[in-house]
């Protein structure tokens, strides 16, 4: 088992309390969610045991004393799925540092319960001995029976080794821990130089020093991924940054923007794998461009509230001025206020709901008290104008009856008829024009006839008609004579003089009836 590092038992800073204020899921409270430390294996002062006690020169007692075990990796913060690449909080996790192909190419040890003679051999005192890079090397002493059965003992201890380094290789093939890996192998490999065993140790000191190096290299390419996985999960932040700084500064669609900070928050925590110093920055630019934008809400609804109580005022007036005019009998000019009103209550604005129903209520109801009693009262005199116009209907006829011939007669019927005209009254309004219209007709025949009977009678045409026939008879009188005389040419000049004039005459005469 590996002894429990601080990191490994602390708990995840992301399952501390939520930044985000319970009530209000855009509002920014101090709180900075901390990012998860590296768990950290045990260190080799934690997991190496002590060297075997070297064997003790004339004892009859065994050296039996266990290999201690490799250390274990211990379990992860969260379950994954090697194979996705992605931690359980959907961090992307490191490339796998050691490819199985590449770990099982490492030399290989055989058992040495198979043949334990092979490796070692007991002295006639008692003395165990094995096979070690250096040569022959005394690992023990067996005094307890048969020299087989001792170095069949010492071959299992060796096996125990040779099934450790066994493990970490495997370890090492899953692609996960290297560095533990590599701590483990190097306490192992120290251990083979003192170890009370009988079997291939020159071969496994070759495993574990192949697998020490493979762990190197895995660790190596370990820190690479790490890094790697580290810039994304940066970039990404700085993503994050970038929008919520651009929503703090430029967004007026508040519900929209709150709902997408409270999402860029829950994809902030997802994102993991960068050093707290830099995970503490990114956060403070974050939670920066937050309050920036709750600011910026904050005050756009303020605003809004001001500019509310404003209209709610402002609205108040107009329905108090309109309730004084709805008992209004100045029918024309209270219309037009009210259309007034009407045009200032939109110009006002929008105060809250409730209140904006409440005013319009009482506005719109003194409106339609003012328009209905205004309809009542139409509504009666029109059925006055209908009669007038009956009445009216009747004096047309008359008027169409007058007769023309006595001029005198007719201007005084058409005078006793506009009289009555007058004194009847008000038509409704649609057919005012066209009584205006018959009447007029009425008032132009009579005038015509008028005009007429003055221009037979005018003195000046009358005596302008005399003068025509006096001429008409001088060149008719002219061409009588010069005919007599024989002259023929004289004559027919006065004819034509004559017809001139008598065309002139007919002239006169039409005009003068």
């Amino acid at each position: 088992m590996v002894a429990a590092s601080p990191a490994a038992t602390a708990p995840d800073p992301e399952d501390a309390a939520d930044p985000e204020d319970a009530g209000t899921a855009e509002t920014v409270t101090s709180e900075t969610p901390e990012t998860p430390e590296e768990p950290v294996s045990g260190s080799p002062a934690a997991t190496a045991p002590d060297p075997d006690p070297a064997p003790a020169d004339g004892l009859d007692a065994v050296d039996d004393t266990p290999a201690p075990p490799v250390p274990a990796p211990g379990p992860g913060p969260a379950a994954a799925d090697p194979s996705s690449g992605t931690s359980a909080e959907g961090t992307p996790e490191p490339t796998p540092a050691a490819p199985a192909s590449d770990v099982a190419e490492l030399p290989t040890v055989p058992a040495a319960t198979d043949d334990p003679a092979q490796w070692g051999r007991v002295d006639s005192d008692g003395t165990v001995y094995t096979v070690a890079p250096e040569g022959e090397r005394a690992v023990g002493s067996w005094q307890a029976g048969d020299a087989t059965e001792g170095l069949a003992h010492y071959a299992r201890r060796f096996d125990d080794l040779r099934t450790e380094a066994d493990l970490l290789v495997r370890r090492l093939s899953s692609g996960r821990d290297a560095a533990g890996v590599l701590r483990s192998a190097t306490v192992l490999r120290e251990r083979l130089d003192v170890a009370s065993v009988v079997g291939d140790l020159p071969g496994l000191v070759v495993r574990l020093d192949a697998v020490i190096g493979a762990a190197e290299q895995a660790g190596k390419a370990e820190k690479s991924a790490k890094a790697g996985a580290r810039e994304q999960a940066v970039a990404r932040k700085e993503a994050l940054i970038g929008e919520a700084e651009t929503l703090a500064e430029e967004t007026t669609r508040w519900k929209h923007a709150g709902d997408r900070f409270s999402a860029m928050l829950e994809e902030w925590k997802t994102v993991r794998g960068i050093d707290r110093k830099t995970d503490d920055a990114l956060w403070k630019r974050f939670a920066k461009a937050r309050e920036t934008f709750t600011r910026r809400r904050g005050a756009h609804f303020a605003e809004l509230d001001r500019a509310r109580a404003t209209a709610k005022a402002r609205k108040e007036e107009l329905v108090v001025e309109a309730e004084s005019l709805q008992s209004s009998d100045d029918w024309g000019a209270t219309a037009g206020r009210y259309k007034e009103l009407m045009t200032e209550w939109k110009a006002a604005g929008r105060t809250s709901k409730d209140a904006d129903d409440a005013l319009w209520a009482r506005f719109r109801g003194a409106q339609d008290a003012f328009f209905s009693r205004r309809s009542a009262t139409f509504d009666a005199r029109d059925a006055e104008f209908t009669q007038n116009a009956t009445a009216k209907e009747a004096l047309l006829k008359e008027g169409a009856a007058i007769d023309l011939s006595d001029t005198d007669a007719a201007r005084s019927a058409l005078r006793s008829l506009q009289e009555r005209w007058d004194e009847i009254g008000k038509v409704p309004r649609e057919r005012v024009r066209e009584f205006q219209n018959r009447l007029k007709e009425i008032e132009d025949r009579v005038r015509a006839a008028v005009d007429k009977r003055w221009s037979r009678t005018d003195p000046e045409k009358e005596a302008r008609v005399g003068q025509f026939r006096e001429r008409v008879a001088s060149y008719e009188a002219q061409a009588a004579k010069a005919r007599a005389a024989g002259d023929e040419r004289r004559a027919k000049e006065a004819d034509q003089q004559a017809q001139t004039w008598r065309e002139w005459l007919a002239a006169a005469e039409r005009a003068t009836g």
